[in-house]
């Protein structure tokens, strides 16, 4: 039910799917590692239908008309900017921010930075970059949940791990709760020449200031989901505390990682929620 369009921002050129009225109530959709926008493609519908107009992009370095060179190019400033900038070149002075797994820790330092650009922010799987950093610091549980992390980062190795045997290991990152199309899909962008490597480079380039970010005081929804095997309830549980603002802590009871693909119902039920709670 997208409509594909291109936006360029500088050298960069974005794939922006849209979806609902264009004169709609604005909200940006930011998708996840190892995904793309289509994750959002049961969710989108209903956003849609109650009014609001959908924006979602493939992200730097999934877009293949924005994927550069190097590791410089896909720090956390970087990834922020392509969202203002998505912002400034839609003509859009302010939109609701939804993001999941890279795109929710994304879309808190939008929030946080650039809160006269958000009205509410909906985080999905990944709490505020602050509560997360001291889970890492201080909770055994999330510390093996993160162990992945250190091969994501390894440059070359982790490409060769995840695409070898025809991308075997890749694939088996999604289990058994996202669709078999979306999985070929996925595969299908990131063994372009250079994706994996410019979609892995977000983790590279991440640096211990990464958890330093200031509260985010924009209404804010975080939804965790308790099956998630990546994100463990110590960070969840300890994110309100990062919101200066109307919070909501929204756990979905047995939902993998993949919350839009899982339970699009229920997070367009906790999204449309804190829209129509906004002040």
């Amino acid at each position: 039910m997208f409509e594909t369009t291109r936006v360029t921002l500088g050298d960069l050129t974005f794939d922006v799917h849209t979806a609902g009225p264009v004169d709609g109530t604005p909200v940006v959709l930011l998708h996840g590692f190892p995904e793309t926008a289509r994750s959002w493609e049961s969710l989108a519908p209903q956003l849609a239908e109650a009014g609001l107009r959908v924006l979602a992009p493939d992200q730097r370095g999934y877009s293949p008309g924005a994927r550069p060179d190097g590791v410089a190019a896909y720090t956390v400033d970087l990834l922020v900017g392509d969202v203002v900038g998505l912002l400034d070149a839609t003509g859009l002075d302010r939109a609701h921010l939804v993001g999941h797994d890279w795109g929710a820790a994304v879309a808190w330092q939008v929030a946080a930075h650039h809160p006269d650009r958000i009205t509410t922010l909906t985080a999905v799987s990944v709490p505020h970059p602050a509560a997360y950093g001291w889970a890492l610091r201080e909770d055994a549980d999330q510390q093996a949940r993160a162990a992945y992390i250190k091969l994501l980062r390894q440059e070359g190795k982790a490409e060769h791990v995840l695409l070898e045997d025809e991308a075997r290991r890749l694939r088996a990152m999604y289990g058994d709760r996202v669709s078999s199309e979306s999985i070929d899909e996925y595969v299908r962008v990131l063994s372009e020449p250079g994706a994996l490597t410019a979609t892995l480079n977000w983790y590279r380039a991440m640096t211990r200031e990464f958890a330093e970010l200031a509260p985010v005081r924009v209404p804010t929804t975080y939804v965790w989901s308790t099956a998630d095997s990546a994100l463990g309830r110590a960070g969840a549980e300890r994110c309100g505390e990062f919101v200066e603002a109307p919070y909501e802590f929204v756990v979905l009871d047995d939902v993998s990682h993949w919350v839009p693909e899982e339970a699009p119902d229920a997070l367009a039920k906790a999204i449309l929620a804190r829209i129509d709670d906004r002040p």
